[in-house]
């Protein structure tokens, strides 16, 4: 079957976010009292709901840390958002507006909040292209589980034969892949092209404008 709709991560896919996430992460930590981690160990939690990524960082720490880091990031995050406006990638826009025009439905899958999404989309001016939104709150089961595509399909009524994931972390190729869609990385993001051939990417990509083969092949 023809790609018709295509399943985008936001952070490290679309949205240039790592900057404001590691800064949130550090000062979580800082504030809780833990012990620091090393930015490759930060940048390796992206895409996991917070509560994973403090579970990966923290696996000896009790529950109640774990709520406490969750709300604390939640809190910091809001307050940088006001000093870091994270950008689009290069081409972003262009490929997104190109690709809507075509006929493809675009929608993303996020282990962000759905409002973040809603506010995020809109400062990078690509809100106007995307059908349809689904965060970490929105799913009882976050990546790598297949529920994040297996919900959008639903809502998008769309087969998954006709779907494209395009993710830069494993957790995203693992996700489209356990709901039988084919899979695109991107190697700009926090993931490198040997994790996600590994994998198992059906595809990977340099620049956001050759997500164009992915769809074609």
């Amino acid at each position: 079957m023809a790609i018709r709709l295509i399943i985008f991560d936001f952070d490290g896919t679309l949205g240039n976010t790592r900057r404001h996430i590691v800064t949130t992460m550090r000062a979580t930590i800082q504030e809780l009292g833990l012990p620091e981690r090393t930015e490759e160990a930060y940048v390796a939690t992206i895409g996991l709901p917070l509560a994973g990524c403090f579970e990966a960082l923290y696996p000896d720490e009790r529950q109640e840390m774990r709520d406490r880091y969750v709300e604390t990031y939640r809190r910091i995050f809001a307050e940088n958002l006001k000093r870091f406006k994270p950008e689009a990638f290069p081409q972003v826009r262009e490929t997104m507006t190109a690709l809507r025009k075509k006929g493809f439905t675009l929608t993303i899958a996020s282990s962000r909040s759905y409002a973040s999404l809603v506010e995020l989309t809109k400062e990078m001016q690509i809100a106007a292209c995307v059908s349809y939104l689904i965060g970490a709150d929105d799913v009882k089961n976050a990546k790598p589980h297949p529920e994040p595509v297996l919900n959008t399909l639903a809502a998008t009524h769309f087969g998954a034969d006709e779907t494209l994931v395009v993710g830069d972390m494993p957790v995203d190729i693992m996700m489209g892949a356990h709901a039988g869609a084919r899979t695109c990385g991107v190697t700009w993001g926090n993931g490198s092209r040997q994790e996600l051939e590994a994998a198992g990417a059906d595809y990977v990509i340099d620049r956001m404008e050759d997500v164009w083969e992915a769809v074609s092949a």
